[in-house]
């Protein structure tokens, strides 16, 4: 597992490395992505995450999100977690990306230059229960009935790309 996350400007330019803990506790603004995986039938895959997780365990959230390593593109560190956590491969495309800072009771705080990520993928993952606690197959339309009644069942962050990009994704899909 890495340890060290891309420290960026609000560009995006790399200006350094740290310890993801040491980043997470500082807010630091760095280097991450989310990946969103869509069926034929227009619906996302959505995972919980471990309960073990350093941070918002047992949330629902995008199909898989982590860091990229240094020298690793947003596409190949996203193709590396994705399989990691839900066992599969699918060709993902840079989607758009968005900067955001978010504080967690347990004192870290996330403060990301976070690419979004897209592809298509028929069937069911395989997931690896050290990472996700459970996936399901969503529409966007319940998706969104659900994060209206019960938002803090979800991440943060999965909360900001859904409200800023649901309509654009909903594009990308009928494509």
């Amino acid at each position: 597992m890495q340890n060290k996350v891309i420290l960026v400007n609000s560009k995006d330019q790399k200006i350094g490395l740290m310890h993801k803990l040491e980043a997470h506790v500082r807010g630091v603004l760095h280097r991450a992505f989310s990946v969103l995986i869509f069926n034929k039938k227009g619906e996302l895959l959505i995972q919980q995450r471990a309960l073990n997780k350093y941070h918002t365990p047992g949330l629902w959230s995008n199909t898989c999100c982590s860091h990229q390593m240094d020298g690793e593109t947003n596409i190949e560190a996203g193709k590396r977690r994705l399989y990691e956590e839900m066992g599969f491969e699918v060709e993902l495309f840079n989607f758009d990306s968005f900067i955001y800072n978010a504080f967690f009771e347990n004192g870290l705080i996330e403060h990301e230059f976070d690419h979004v990520l897209v592809g298509r993928f028929q069937g069911n993952p395989s997931i690896n229960k050290n990472e996700v606690n459970d996936y399901k197959w969503i529409t966007l339309d319940k998706l969104q009935k659900e994060i209206n009644t019960v938002p803090e069942n979800y991440t943060i962050w999965f909360r900001i790309i859904f409200k800023k990009y649901k309509l654009s994704l909903k594009k990308w899909m009928s494509q």
